[in-house]
């Protein structure tokens, strides 16, 4: 069944659910916008969205250290100091840093990349697609396609977990953190360092 944005954007206004699960919960309601309410709700996504509202003006910095060769800084926050100092965000905090050691993402969450990059990106994805012979009239479609890779890549909130093996990203995990501790949890910011990069 085919989804219209229109769907998408109405559940995404009364949930402040992302794009990507708000289609998916529609597709999984075959198109009615009510049931696909109740199926974010009872994955505790709903819930989230009305938390990602609150400020966020405690938390913590998770480090993390590979063999002496990268170094990471990752800014985690949270609402209260309590939360902060719980075992699952000190856990994050550490596991986050871990995961940015590992994979070199660029920005913290898709919203971050700028313009420039992406208008970049969108013209090497073009050129490649006309390369392999692709017709015209689907370009766009494969270019957003290889947009949604590269932000899988690229962005620390759309990559997979590393400590997931089924692939949830990391903003999935994040959500079912906040879903544990009852407070909206923010990745701020975050520097890795390289030996011998500047």
């Amino acid at each position: 069944m085919e989804i219209k944005a229109e769907q998408v954007k109405e559940l995404r206004e009364q949930t402040g659910v992302g794009f990507m699960e708000c289609k998916s919960a529609l597709q999984e309601a075959k198109g009615d916008v009510e049931a696909a309410v109740t199926i974010l709700r009872k994955k505790g996504l709903a819930s989230v969205a009305k938390k990602a509202g609150r400020e966020t003006k405690e938390g913590l910095i998770g480090s993390y250290v590979h063999n002496g060769k990268i170094g990471v800084l990752v800014e985690v926050n949270c609402e209260s100091d309590f939360v902060a100092r719980t075992t699952d965000f000190q856990a994050l905090a550490k596991d986050l840093a871990m995961q940015i050691a590992a994979s070199d993402p660029r920005f913290v969450r898709k919203e971050d990349v700028t313009e420039d990059v992406l208008s970049k990106e969108r013209e090497i994805y073009r050129e490649r697609a006309r390369t392999e012979g692709k017709p015209d009239k689907v370009l766009d479609k494969i270019v957003e396609g290889r947009l949604s890779k590269y932000y899988s890549e690229a962005c620390l909130l759309e990559q997979p977990f590393v400590k997931d093996p089924g692939g949830m990203p990391v903003k999935e995990h994040i959500a079912s953190l906040v879903q544990k501790l009852g407070e909206n949890i923010q990745v701020s910011r975050f520097v890795r360092f390289k030996l011998g990069e500047r």
